[in-house]
């Protein structure tokens, strides 16, 4: 009889946990799985979903990562997307300029002048423009390293990075069919005492002539038809700033093996 007994309890025992999966915690508060009914009803449709619908929400992505392992190294790291294409010689300048944006942008072109001064540094500009002063530190750098900068605009280029995008080497500034550039005159808020806005307006228009100045030089125009066209918000399209002289070629897809109506 006790032998009869303890089998029935191992028989008992066995038979409860047979069919929990390994990796599953075997505890009182574990679920059996669904039937695939419900599971459909739930993901589908269904009154209990339709309710909760509103409350679903979404993981930010935030900054991608990927998988890189460095020459020589056992194992690779996770690093995020930016700082792996800083290694392959692409720096994205897609955020309003300031002076941390430039300092960053500075820091990797120094960098990868340094490393090797024979390969191309692909600049690509998707940005409203932003600080004049840290936009001119951005083109000092490039026109200061040995490695020439190729500049490609996606999205939009505008203010200080239409100045950027047009001072890349020459005859490698590019532009994508659906981005747009827009140049216009820099912008100053002087407060304080008459003499200080004085002086601030001064040097307002000291930075606008030398804007003008170097506009001209990187797209053959005139200084006056700089100095007209820089009046007021002035918006061109791939195909107008390559006439205008502001990139050298727009990047045309295939048409015929595009996929987009």
């Amino acid at each position: 009889m006790k032998w009869t007994g303890l089998i029935a309890a191992l028989c008992g025992l066995y038979q409860a946990s047979a069919y929990a999966p390994s990796f599953v915690p075997r505890s009182h508060g574990v679920l059996a799985p669904l039937p695939k009914q419900v599971v459909a009803s739930r993901v589908y449709g269904g009154s209990a979903t339709a309710s909760r619908r509103n409350d679903i929400k979404m993981m930010p992505i935030g900054v991608p990562k990927v998988a890189y392992r460095v020459p020589g190294s056992q194992q690779a790291d996770w690093v995020d997307i930016y700082n792996r294409l800083y290694r392959e010689r692409i720096i994205f300048l897609a955020s309003e300029i300031d002076d941390e944006l430039a300092n960053q942008v500075i820091g990797v072109m120094l960098y990868l002048d340094s490393e090797d001064s024979s390969k191309p540094i692909y600049l690509y500009i998707n940005s409203p423009g932003g600080s004049v002063i840290s936009g001119l530190a951005i083109y000092d750098c490039m026109q200061h390293i040995k490695s020439e900068v190729i500049t490609i605009n996606l999205g939009l280029a505008a203010s200080m990075g239409s100045f950027i995008l047009s001072a890349g080497s020459k005859g490698k500034r590019l532009a994508l069919p659906s981005s747009r550039i827009m140049i216009h005159q820099p912008m100053g808020g002087a407060q304080g005492q008459a003499e200080d806005i004085k002086v601030e307006a001064a040097q307002v228009m000291r930075v606008r002539d030398n804007l003008v100045k170097m506009y001209s030089m990187m797209t053959g125009q005139t200084q006056d038809t700089i100095m007209r066209d820089l009046d007021r918000d002035n918006f061109m399209s791939a195909e107008e700033a390559v006439e205008y002289g502001l990139i050298d070629r727009v990047l045309d897809y295939n048409k015929q093996t595009d996929t987009q109506l």
